[in-house]
């Protein structure tokens, strides 16, 4: 079973580096981080990376991406697509883009997805966000029991999805203040919303923060076989990049 696992280029060789390859399937890898870091862009790179040969760290399939904020950018990768030498059109109509409004309208993309998978080729599947539509549906302290269970049951799917079909499962996530967290560097202590449930459902767990300039850096905080370590990237008109472009 590992033997066939694939590792999904980032578009950034020092990212990769970190995650021993790239973003690997059968895994489910959470990306969190404070607004405007980096992590839709992410997405959109690897969009784009998923769908080149796999000798050069792509995964040869198509994608499907769960949209719970409407920040899916067809544009973005026509422009991706063009760094890689890929044709614009074929990435564009290899993307399979669900836009949600509420945490049913996920589960049932969910469904429908799975389907898909059954019949063609995919290597990769995005949820930008994961909590979104939770933290909507689901308000206050009184309500926090039932949206924890749902997003148990959401994930336990996703974890079915990832093995059955081999894929890799890249979610954005959120964060909120810690009150509890010790501040750095004069910086308000944030941690990632979901909770306990998210966090240990998650194989491999990414917090992305702005760096220097127009610098991000990327920390490994979980991963069963993976070191915490730091990468920095850049984005560019052609996505991901190394901070040398």
């Amino acid at each position: 079973r590992r033997k066939d696992t694939v590792h999904i280029t980032s578009g950034c060789a020092a990212v990769d580096a970190i995650l021993q390859g790239g973003f690997e399937t059968r895994a489910l890898t959470e990306i969190f981080g404070e607004w405007r870091c980096g992590k839709t862009q992410l997405c959109h790179t690897l969009a784009v990376t998923t769908q080149m040969p796999v000798e050069i760290g792509g995964g040869n399939a198509k994608v499907a991406w769960i949209d719970t904020e409407g920040t899916f950018r067809g544009d973005r990768l026509i422009a991706i697509a063009d760094r890689f030498g890929l044709d614009a059109d074929a990435v564009l109509s290899n993307v399979m883009v669900a836009q949600v409004f509420s945490h049913e309208q996920m589960t049932h993309a969910l469904v429908c997805i799975g389907a898909k998978m059954a019949e063609e080729p995919f290597k990769l599947l995005i949820i930008d966000s994961i909590m979104s539509l939770f933290r909507v549906d689901f308000v206050g302290r009184g309500e926090l029991s039932e949206r924890q269970q749902l997003l148990n049951q959401f994930l336990a799917r996703l974890r079915k999805l990832a093995d059955e079909f081999n894929v890799a499962v890249v979610m954005t996530n959120m964060v909120q203040s810690d009150p509890g967290g010790m501040a750095f560097a004069g910086m308000e202590p944030k941690k990632a919303i979901g909770g306990h449930v998210l966090a240990h459902a998650s194989h491999i767990r990414l917090q992305v923060r702005k760096g220097r300039a127009e610098a991000r850096v990327i920390k490994v905080l979980q991963g069963p076989s993976l070191k915490e370590e730091e990468a920095e990237f850049q984005i560019t008109d052609g996505g991901v990049a190394g901070m040398d472009g």
